[in-house]
């Protein structure tokens, strides 16, 4: 076991030497780990009959924990001898269905047997936090069988090439990246930039998959929004185009181009929360007044009858591709170092022009950049959202000219309209809030 004077914080064993024992605190920490068991028994029993169930998995998570008690005074060996012990009784009727010629020996609930014995060592050795949401975490896995199989068989490729290339930009680029900044002004750091880059790649992948799976049988409403989740700009472009080859569909398009609008606002409130917690609380109500701002004028467009089932559903290319992230990491450098650069220059007036600039392309870089350099400055904190308002008015606009061009005049036209509610909110927030 771990010496008491080396052991980490999160390693609170109840019994140390020379101290009095808790009792209460240690039944409490029993009963947990019964009900844990009972818990992952009762699923067990639900599902596979035959198989250790309702006693046997209280029993189980109990003898985790008092063999890691015991071990505290007697040494590690005894919690891990009774592990050999465990193994040794699940392998025996496991010998026996192979003996029979049966193709699945049920590794799953042998799994979770060895796993209950350590979440009840856990539960007298660490904070009990730990062992409560590893204990669960079994539960739902074990419950969730179903759903989680119909999740993978409905994978494509191009999909789960998605998920491992965020495994390649979060698990194995991120870790070797330095810390140190590279620029003059010591505000651009490799490792953070990408940290940048996987926050903004990680919300549009699970925008990607959700899109994935319920787009095809999305409404307008529904298709806006899961759009707006991976990039509003690309369903503009989408619901542009099919609206350029079906003019009935002028309506719905502009619908689905507000709502992608509206939920952009919602990614940069993730954004900031994320980044900068403390600047949110400035943020949230003029951003929220100007998320409604946008969202009202589609409630007010009538929507063709749907009568084939058929709506506007946007072309989203992967969002983890590594070419696209090294982009959006220079961007994002870019502008962060210009924003030093600009206050440290021109003042904070100067913040406009880059705001609008940017936002003409892409929001999430001028959004995580205000957002990480109003960490240490207190007036870019309260005012910082006045340039993401600037960028998100800006972007706006590059929306109604694609909504013309990628679409028809008329549907420019009309997307326009639609946001002079938001543009006009907007200007007066930046301009009359206190």
């Amino acid at each position: 076991m771990v010496p008491p004077e080396t052991s980490p914080e999160w390693l609170t064993p109840l019994f140390l030497a020379g101290k009095e024992a808790d009792v209460t605190a240690l039944f409490g920490r029993l009963g947990m780990a019964a009900l844990l068991g009972f818990l992952v028994g009762m699923q067990r029993e639900h599902t596979e009959g035959g198989m250790p169930g309702l006693r046997t998995f209280p029993l189980i998570t109990l003898c985790g924990s008092v063999f890691a008690l015991l071990g505290l005074s007697f040494g590690g060996w005894l919690p891990a001898a009774a592990l050999l012990c465990l193994v040794g009784l699940l392998f025996f009727p496991h010998w026996l269905r192979i003996r029979r010629a049966d193709p699945d020996p049920g590794l799953t609930t042998s799994v979770a047997v060895i796993l209950m014995y350590g979440v009840g060592a856990l539960l007298v050795l660490t904070r009990i936090e730990i062992g409560v949401v590893l204990g669960g975490a079994v539960a739902v896995l074990l419950q969730f069988k179903p759903e989680i199989h119909h999740f993978a068989e409905r994978l494509g490729d191009e999909d789960l090439r998605a998920i491992m290339q965020f495994v390649l930009i979060t698990c194995i680029i991120l870790p070797v990246l330095p810390t140190q900044p590279i620029d003059p002004l010591n505000v651009v750091s490799l490792f953070n930039v990408w940290l940048m880059v996987v926050l903004i790649v990680g919300i549009s992948l699970g925008g990607y998959i959700a899109y994935k799976f319920f787009g095809a049988r999305a409404g307008i409403y529904l298709a806006g929004i899961l759009g707006g989740a991976v990039s509003s700009t690309a369903t503009t472009i989408s619901a542009a185009r099919q609206a350029r080859s079906d003019t009935t569909q002028q309506n719905a398009a502009a619908v689905v181009i507000l709502l992608a609008s509206t939920v952009m606002i919602g990614r940069i409130f993730v954004e900031i929360a994320v980044v900068n917690p403390a600047m949110l609380e400035t943020s949230l109500i003029p951003l929220t007044i100007l998320a409604v701002a946008t969202y009202l004028p589609a409630r007010f467009l009538r929507l063709p009858q749907d009568r084939d089932g058929t709506t506007l559903i946007a072309e989203h290319q992967n969002p983890t591709q590594l070419r696209s992230a090294i982009y959006f990491a220079v961007l994002y450098a870019l502008v962060l170092y210009l924003i030093a650069w600009l206050k440290n220059n021109v003042g904070e007036s100067g913040l406009y022009p880059l705001a609008i600039l940017s936002g003409l392309h892409d929001m999430d870089a001028i959004t995580i950049s205000v957002s990480r350099m109003a960490t240490g400055d207190q007036e870019l904190a309260q005012h910082g959202w006045r340039y993401i308002t600037a960028g998100a008015l800006a972007n706006m606009g590059t929306k109604t000219v694609l909504a013309g061009v990628m679409g028809n005049p008329r549907l420019g036209i009309r997307v326009a309209l639609a946001f002079l509610p938001g543009l006009i909110t907007g200007l007066i927030l930046i301009v009359f809030w206190p």
